[in-house]
C-alpha cells in the first residue's frame, strides 16, 4: 500500500467519553504499540495503533491538529473526522516529549504536503488554460488545421485522461477496501466497546448495591455503639452510686463502733449499780438499827436513790437509741446487699 512506519513508541491509550465528554475511558487494557505511519501513495500522515485484532487509533494528522501535555506523562489531541478525543499515558516524560516533537514535525509535513498539492493543482489549471489558448492563436495565425489532426490530438487526450482515471479507479478501490477493512476493524472495536460498558455498568450496579449494604451496616454499628455509650454511662453512674453507698456504710459502720465502745461502760455501770444496791441494803439493815441515824440521812438517801432512778432512765434511753441504731443498720445492709443484686 506504500505506506510506512516513521516512528513507533508505547503508551496506555484513552478515549474521552462520547456521553460526558469529560471523563477518559481506556481504549487498552495495557501499554500498546503507537505509530506514525507515512503514505506515500496518498502524502498523509496517520497514527494507528492495534491491540491484538482491535484498531484503537486510526488518525489521520492535518494541519489543523494540536498535541497537548496534560501532565508529565499525559498527552492529548482531537480528531474531528473520528468525532472523538485521543489521550496516551507515557511511561516517562521523555517518551511523551519524543512523541509531541514527532507530531509536531508530522504536522509541518502536512502542512507542506497540503500546500505542494494546492500548488500543483493551481500550476496544472494554469497550464491548462493557456495550452487552450495558444491553440487557438496558432489555428488562428494557420487559418489552415486538417480535421483529422485534430481529431487525433483530441482522442490522445481522451486516452490519457481514460488511463489516468483507471489508475485512479484502481487506487480508489484500494482505499475502498482498506476503509472496509478499517470500518469492520473500527466496528468489531465498537461491539467490544459497547460489551465493555454493559460490563462497566453491571459492575458499577454491583458496586453501587454494596455500597449501600455497608452504610447501612455502618448505620447498624453507629446504633449499637451509641447503645454502648448509653450502657457505660448507666454503669458509671451506678459505680458512684456504689461509692457512695460503701463511703456511707463506712460511716455508719464507724458510728457503730464508737456506740460499741460506749456500750462497753455499761456493765461497769450496771456493777456499779449493783454494788449502789448492796451498800443501800447494807445501809437499810444499819438504818432498821439505827432509826435516828436513819431519819437524819433519810434525805441523804431519797436524793440517792433519786439519782439512781434517773440514772437508769438515762441507761435506758441510751439502749433504746443504741437499739435503733443497730436496726437502722441492719436495714441499712439489707438496702445495700439488693442494690448490689438488681446491679
Amino acid at each position: 500500500m506504500g505506506e510506512q512506519p516513521i516512528f513507533t513508541t508505547r503508551a496506555h491509550v484513552f478515549q474521552i467519553d462520547p456521553s460526558t465528554k469529560k471523563n477518559w475511558v481506556p481504549a487498552s487494557k495495557q501499554a500498546v504499540t503507537v505509530s506514525y505511519f507515512y503514505d506515500v501513495t496518498r502524502n498523509s500522515y496517520r497514527i494507528i495503533s492495534v491491540d491484538g485484532a482491535k484498531v484503537i487509533i486510526n488518525s489521520t494528522i492535518t494541519p489543523n491538529m494540536t498535541f497537548t501535555k496534560t501532565s508529565q506523562k499525559f498527552g492529548q489531541w482531537a480528531d474531528s473526522r473520528a468525532n472523538t478525543v485521543f489521550g496516551l499515558g507515557f511511561s516517562s516524560e521523555q517518551h511523551l516529549t519524543k512523541f509531541a516533537e514527532k507530531f509536531q514535525e508530522v504536522k509541518e509535513a502536512a502542512k507542506l504536503a497540503r500546500d505542494k498539492s494546492q500548488e500543483k493543482i493551481e500550476t496544472s489549471s494554469n497550464h491548462s488554460q493557456a495550452s487552450s489558448v495558444n491553440g487557438t492563436d496558432d489555428e488562428k495565425a494557420s487559418h489552415v488545421g486538417p480535421a483529422d489532426t485534430h481529431l487525433k490530438s483530441e482522442n490522445d487526450k481522451l486516452k490519457i485522461a481514460l488511463t489516468q482515471s483507471a489508475a485512479n479507479v484502481k487506487k480508489w478501490e484500494i482505499e475502498l477496501q482498506t476503509l472496509r477493512e478499517s470500518n469492520a476493524r473500527l466496528s468489531t472495536a465498537l461491539q467490544e466497546s459497547a460489551a465493555s460498558v454493559e460490563q462497566w455498568k453491571r459492575q458499577f450496579s454491583i458496586c453501587r448495591d454494596e455500597n449501600d449494604r455497608l452504610r447501612n451496616k455502618i448505620d447498624e454499628l453507629e446504633e449499637q455503639c451509641s447503645e454502648i455509650n448509653r450502657e457505660k454511662e448507666r454503669n458509671t453512674q451506678l459505680k458512684r452510686r456504689i461509692e457512695d453507698l460503701e463511703s456511707e456504710l463506712r460511716e455508719k459502720e464507724t458510728e457503730l463502733k464508737d456506740l460499741r465502745k460506749q456500750s462497753e461502760i455499761i456493765p461497769q455501770l450496771m456493777s456499779e449499780c449493783e454494788y449502789v444496791s448492796e451498800k443501800l441494803e447494807a445501809a437499810e439493815r444499819d438504818n432498821q438499827n439505827l432509826e435516828d441515824k436513819v431519819r437524819s440521812l433519810k434525805t441523804d438517801i431519797e436524793e440517792s436513790k433519786y439519782r439512781q432512778r434517773h440514772l437508769k432512765v438515762e441507761l435506758k434511753s441510751f439502749l433504746e437509741v443504741l437499739d435503733g441504731k443497730i436496726d437502722d443498720l441492719h436495714d441499712f445492709r439489707r438496702g445495700l446487699s439488693k442494690l448490689g443484686a438488681d446491679s
